[in-house]
């Protein structure tokens, strides 16, 4: 097809990647080390019509080039690759097959699952793929002095959210903007991070991506948004009007004026096109070879160390061009302020495996605009030495999956000691100190979107997935929650007693400890799944956060342990040593009940949950603190050691066991030498008086 409406492509140039507009025309320039010629494909402004076939003049390298003239921002795009379809040898080319540029801007059309787009098949796709449309180079958006907020580890609060989810059935925001961009953008939503205080959000996937085939014919949807086929464009369901990108920004601008942070959770390890039964896209279609990473044995196959069907190669220039570019422009042009990496390892991954020292992590380390912004790792996939927790390069955070997993065990009955609780209150040092690593770089949970809210984690044993149409076979089988003595919601008051004082303890050793802390959108209310650990596919009420039943006591409490944390820092923000100072005081030093320091087996004593930390020299507190820790379930006495001051007496500051707006006031003090009852399953923090 061709139409001599429009100009001759001339030569152009090879860079920048995709489409970019200038005064006088369009350059386009793609990359495909094994195509045999690249043809650019023109369509009207809906995309379902086809206007032109123009074949990309030059060729420079890998990259496809050349240069549209008359051509304007506007313009709806897509490429044809040619090549041979030989896929033992690892290229799927067919030319009837229409490819969204791996770069675009905007992606015209939705995904429809047709047979047309499977790569074998002889039918031409074009009415129904997905297109790219040429966006403005300089978009005008006025960002009025907005700057990238930099907040210090040492007061950062991660607080993960969905951007659907958490204003989907929010009372106090516009309906209009409900489950938006704009939504997590209004004075409601705003207010909530402020009366928690916490720092920054760190949003799930909102690049975009396709539902995949099994889920859609189901009626469910990928909900989370770990599918992308957009790594430039935001996607577009969670707009309220025409224009996402704007929405975006507009987003990105208001929470920074609230002192907020906002940090994107991107899949740079796998694509929306899966397994070699999956559609063809994009990169499939433009260099199979050059994009994903295919087995020795077959490369009609592909490794799946993501258990997506398919991983992308970062050991090829090119996609290691994608992923830093789409980096860039995330926080060049869109002002973010870092990503949480899922399935990091992958990026990692060369030819011998994981390697902290790969090109991925040299590029990042060198690139001026992504020097200062966070960057945190998954540190797991499922392929082969795929748990890398601890073993990133500096200046990465991770995901502390052991922090979870103690402190889950520890508070709710499940094997553990106190060994493992110290350890991973102080920063896991021996994950992160003898590595050179900061204890900011460990992010400390106890619940992310993936399994159990904390509510949930108290009420079943046992997930309840049915809904997702896997037989209850998905999710994790191995929780380490505890139902408190009943399995589902019950009238029972001591049940509900026990699972609100375990909630409060939990929240409180997530917030008290050393590192990053991150906590799940809606565990601050009492948010609920019905038991549901994994709820991937679940774009209804089961995901949504429900603002009508928030129980507000412990939204207060939650505030109260950020506004703790931010003005005492308990533990500081350098490793401690549990050596005495000049005045005979240790930095850090563990006892038992009865005031003295734990012998070996102590420490390894299973049954004993009970533990008291003196840190004499806190990050911000004047003068020491005091941490009473009583994970059994009766009331433990503990005596008080000197605070090592002039003063011999403690401050009570913070008692889990009580009923939130029932806290010490702020004189209770307790003599040292003197014993204190600590409920059990519950923490006490003390200052010296």
């Amino acid at each position: 097809m061709t139409d001599t409406s429009f100009a001759a492509l001339q030569p152009g140039r090879p860079w920048p990647m995709g489409a970019t507009a200038d005064a006088d025309g369009v350059n386009f320039a793609v990359a495909s080390a094994h195509a045999e010629a690249m043809t650019l494909c023109l369509f009207d402004e809906t995309g379902r019509t086809e206007l032109a076939r123009l074949p990309l003049p030059a060729r420079s390298g890998d990259v496809w080039h050349g240069w549209l003239p008359g051509a304007a921002p506007g313009l709806v795009y897509g490429f044809r690759a040619h090549g041979p379809w030989q896929p033992a040898a690892g290229h799927r080319f067919n030319e009837r097959k229409l490819l969204l540029d791996p770069w675009a801007r905007e992606i015209v059309g939705r995904h429809e699952w047709r047979p047309e787009h499977t790569g074998a098949d002889p039918r031409d796709n074009a009415e129904h793929a997905l297109k790219a449309r040429v966006v403005p180079a300089a978009e005008g958006f006025e960002w009025a002095g907005d700057q990238p907020l930099r907040t210090p580890l040492a007061d950062t609060v991660l607080y993960e959210l969905h951007v659907k989810g958490f204003t989907r059935q929010h009372p106090g925001v516009p309906e209009a903007l409900r489950g938006t961009y704009a939504g997590l953008a209004s004075d409601a939503a705003i207010a909530h991070f402020k009366r928690l205080g916490i720092t920054a959000v760190s949003l799930l996937p909102v690049h975009q991506h396709i539902d995949e085939e099994r889920l859609v014919a189901m009626g469910l949807s990928n909900y989370w948004g770990y599918n992308t086929i957009g790594f430039f464009a935001p996607e577009p369901s969670y707009a309220a009007g025409a224009d996402a990108r704007r929405e975006f920004r507009q987003m990105v601008q208001r929470l920074h004026a609230a002192g907020i942070e906002v940090i994107l959770d991107v899949v740079f390890n796998h694509s929306a096109e899966t397994d070699e039964h999956g559609p063809t896209l994009s990169f499939r279609g433009l260099d199979n070879a050059g994009w994903y990473r295919l087995r020795h044995e077959s490369r009609a196959l592909y490794e799946n160390d993501t258990g997506c069907g398919n991983t992308l190669d970062i050991r090829q220039p090119r996609v290691l061009q994608l992923v830093l570019d789409s980096l860039r422009y995330w926080v060049g042009e869109m002002h973010v302020d870092g990503f949480r990496f899922d399935l990091a390892p992958v990026l990692g991954r060369g030819h011998q495996g994981f390697d902290r020292d790969g090109a991925f992590f040299m590029a990042l380390r060198q690139d001026p605009l992504l020097q200062g912004v966070k960057l945190i790792a998954e540190p797991w996939d499922i392929g082969p030495g795929g748990y890398q927790l601890g073993q990133f390069p500096a200046g990465w955070l991770e995901w502390n999956d052991k922090f979870r997993d103690t402190m889950r065990a520890f508070w709710l009955g499940h094997p553990a000691h106190r060994g493992d609780f110290a350890r991973r209150l102080a920063g896991s040092a021996e994950l992160f100190h003898q590595r050179g690593r900061a204890p900011g770089e460990g992010v400390n949970y106890v619940v992310s979107h993936d399994g159990f809210t904390l509510r949930d984690l108290l009420t079943y044993e046992q997930r309840r997935n049915q809904a997702n149409g896997e037989d209850n076979r998905d999710g994790h089988g191995h929780n380490l929650g505890w139902n408190c003595g009943h399995e589902g919601e019950t009238n029972d008051a001591a049940v509900q007693t026990t699972r609100a004082r375990l909630a409060r303890a939990l929240l409180a050793t997530v917030l008290l400890s050393q590192g990053t802390p991150m906590i799940a959108a809606g565990d601050e209310l009492g948010h609920t799944q019905d038991g549901n650990n994994n709820p991937y596919c679940q774009d209804n009420a089961t995901t949504w956060i429900d603002w009508a039943s928030a129980d507000e006591p412990l939204i207060d409490f939650t505030a109260r342990l950020i506004r703790l944390r931010r003005e005492l820092l308990p533990l500081g923000e350098r490793w401690y040593s549990g050596f005495p100072d000049a005045e005979g005081l240790p930095d850090l030093a563990w006892f038992g009940p009865d005031g003295r320091p734990l012998g070996a087996a102590q420490w390894h004593d299973a049954e004993a949950r009970t533990l008291g930390a003196f840190i004499g020299s806190p990050g911000r507190a004047a003068g020491p603190l005091l941490l009473l820790v009583n994970a059994q379930a009766e009331d433990t006495g503990f005596l008080l050691p000197e605070p090592g001051t002039t003063q011999a007496a403690w401050q009570l500051l913070l008692d889990t066991a009580a009923q939130p707006g029932t806290q010490p006031a702020p004189a209770t003090t307790v003599p040292a030498g003197a014993w204190v009852t600590v409920p059990g399953r519950s923490l006490v923090l003390l200052a010296s008086a």
